[in-house]
């Protein structure tokens, strides 16, 4: 029997998880599936410039299960960009969590976050919708549910914040 995977650490949730070229129709594209730890890889090794071991320890896994995550990730990137496909960032082996450090307040008395509330701005705030990025599916947010962690009752896929 397999050892069960691990739950990666993000503390990223994109706006949008849906890219597509301009000028083809959804008919004729082909869709290349990114994950959320995937994408949290190369979010912290790219665009924040952190090293391996770091990026690692911030996302709780091995430097060399990062190391894989980052070459699958680029990889699937590389082949939407070059081919023309659609990328569609769901699903993983992840857990939210909030963003760890000093916050924005930088010991001036703002406290964690920089003084933008409880989760350092993070949330959105109480009530709100969830929706369905594909078939457009509605209904109400629930107070300490994410709506990342919602399926569509509808179609099954992950539901966004609306």
């Amino acid at each position: 029997m397999a050892r069960p995977r691990r739950d990666r650490r993000i503390a990223f949730q994109p706006d949008v998880i849906y890219f597509k070229p301009v000028g083809v129709s959804m008919i004729h594209l082909k869709e290349t599936m990114l994950s959320f730890d995937e994408l949290e890889s190369i979010r912290l090794m790219d665009s924040e410039g952190l090293g391996q071991v770091q990026s690692a320890k911030k996302m709780k896994i091995s430097q060399s299960t990062l190391s894989r995550l980052l070459k699958e990730g680029r990889k699937k990137l590389a082949d939407a960009i070059t081919k023309g496909y659609s990328i569609k960032i769901q699903g993983g082996n992840f857990k939210m969590v909030q963003p760890r450090g000093r916050g924005l307040g930088m010991g001036r008395g703002l406290g964690i976050g920089g003084g933008k509330g409880m989760g350092g701005g993070f949330a959105v705030g109480p009530g709100g919708r969830c929706v369905c990025p594909k078939c457009g599916y509605e209904e109400s947010q629930i107070r300490g549910q994410p709506c990342m962690n919602k399926k569509c009752p509808k179609c099954g896929s992950p539901m966004t914040r609306g």
